[in-house]
């Protein structure tokens, strides 16, 4: 998701098809005049993407960051809510300022990692994360989802990466816990062949949900040495390739939900691709296996071929949808930075780019810095929420591409 919820809670509709998740909502009508839309750069104007960075991180924190050091899930309809997923995506937003030397980002992200203890199962010994919870802390309860929860230990991860001591420790503990409850949660199962389930409903089993699975099990093994972890990270990658993956389109399918055998939904999604080009990158490290590189760049090429608007130059939220939004089409551009990170072609920075600069025309308020939930292409029909994550994965994605 990234990817990736609960419009609400997390629901979404598409195609008249209600779905959820750190990862599935649909656009809602704008009830509202757009504001006018205006580039946020003259052209062939090179673009300043930490100064934006710091800017939407100024309208997160202004807006959004409660006293309690958690995130509103918007400004409108779910103003009172703290979504498990909003929060950490805002916690890897700040991970990756650290990372470019913004070091007054980790204490934004320290507390917030605070916070999500309100969130964590202390009744089941298994723990997991409860998807959502008040603004204070108080009310976690309900479902849990495995998207939510391989994305959280991911993010950790990261987190990991550029803290130290007893800050450092906690975050991989925390990850390991992350990857623990996966294991332990009765969510994988035989049906539809293995695969894990969306959440504890058992509704559905997507892409996304595994691939982050896999990016999990894959860090995990790395760091720890611990073999559960390349086990399981085995056992997913082998479903993903056997039941999710389009030969004909070089892409990765939606979902498969339904009884007995159930039905494949062929929908094509830009992050349930991005995750899986960086799952597959982690693959060919971890695994010392070259050919999942290939198979990287092949999916890569698949995503430029199949979900890129060659004509407004940006990524596609899916093959049914003609909005885009900040968080699961920019999660697009993180996959093409990991690729350059792996074979140093410019020309996947040259996507990453031009998807992120059409966000900022489409989906960027030029007074205030925030970015709409939805928009065309053209930055019309543009969606009144301004959600916590759609702040968190822009602030993310244009401090990484700060590095280039």
């Amino acid at each position: 998701m990234l990817t990736m919820k609960k419009l609400f809670l997390y629901t979404l509709l598409i195609s008249s098809i209600v779905f959820f998740g750190a990862c599935k909502k649909s656009p809602s009508v704008d009830p509202v005049t757009p504001p006018p839309v205006v580039p946020p750069t003259g052209g062939g104007t090179s673009v300043d993407y930490l100064k934006l960075a710091q800017e939407t991180h100024t309208f997160t924190t202004n807006n959004l960051l409660t006293a309690s050091y958690g995130y509103r899930a918007n400004t409108t309809t779910h103003a009172n809510n703290s979504y498990e997923w909003y929060n950490v995506s805002q916690i890897y937003a700040d991970a990756a300022m650290v990372g470019v030397g913004q070091t007054k980002h980790l204490a934004y992200m320290n507390n917030t990692f605070k916070f999500m203890e309100n969130m964590w199962d202390k009744k089941d010994l298994r723990g997991g994360y409860f998807a959502s919870v008040n603004l204070d802390g108080t009310g976690a309860g309900g479902d849990k989802y495995v998207d939510d929860n391989a994305l959280s230990g991911m993010v950790y991860l990261e987190a990991y990466d550029v803290t130290t001591g007893t800050d450092k420790q906690a975050y991989l503990a925390k990850a390991k816990a992350c990857g623990d409850w996966l294991i332990n949660s009765g969510l994988w199962d035989n049906v539809y062949g293995g695969g894990f389930y969306w959440n504890t409903l058992k509704p559905e089993k997507p892409a996304q949900t595994n691939g982050l699975t896999l990016q999990l099990f894959l860090k995990l093994y790395s760091l720890t040495g611990e073999s559960i972890y390349r086990d399981w990270a085995v056992q997913v990658n082998n479903w993903l390739n056997t039941k999710m993956y389009d030969p004909i389109s070089g892409l990765f399918i939606w979902k498969i939900d339904g009884p007995g055998e159930g039905i494949r939904r062929t929908d094509k999604f830009t992050y349930d691709n991005a995750i899986m080009v960086e799952a597959f990158i982690l693959y060919s490290k971890i695994m010392n296996d070259p050919s999942y590189l290939t198979r990287a760049q092949n999916l890569g090429k698949a995503m430029n071929t199949t979900l890129w608007n060659s004509a407004w130059k940006g990524y596609i939220f899916n093959t049914n949808e003609t909005r885009i939004n900040p968080a699961w089409c920019a999660w697009g551009s993180q996959a093409m930075i990991r690729l350059y990170e792996a074979d140093k072609n410019e020309s996947w920075l040259v996507y990453a780019r031009e998807n992120i600069n059409r966000l900022n025309i489409a989906n960027r308020n030029q007074t205030t810095y925030a970015y709409y939930f939805f928009a065309g292409f053209d930055g019309q029909n543009r969606s009144p929420e301004i959600e916590t994550v759609d702040q968190a994965w822009m602030q993310r994605i244009q401090a990484l591409l700060s590095k280039y």
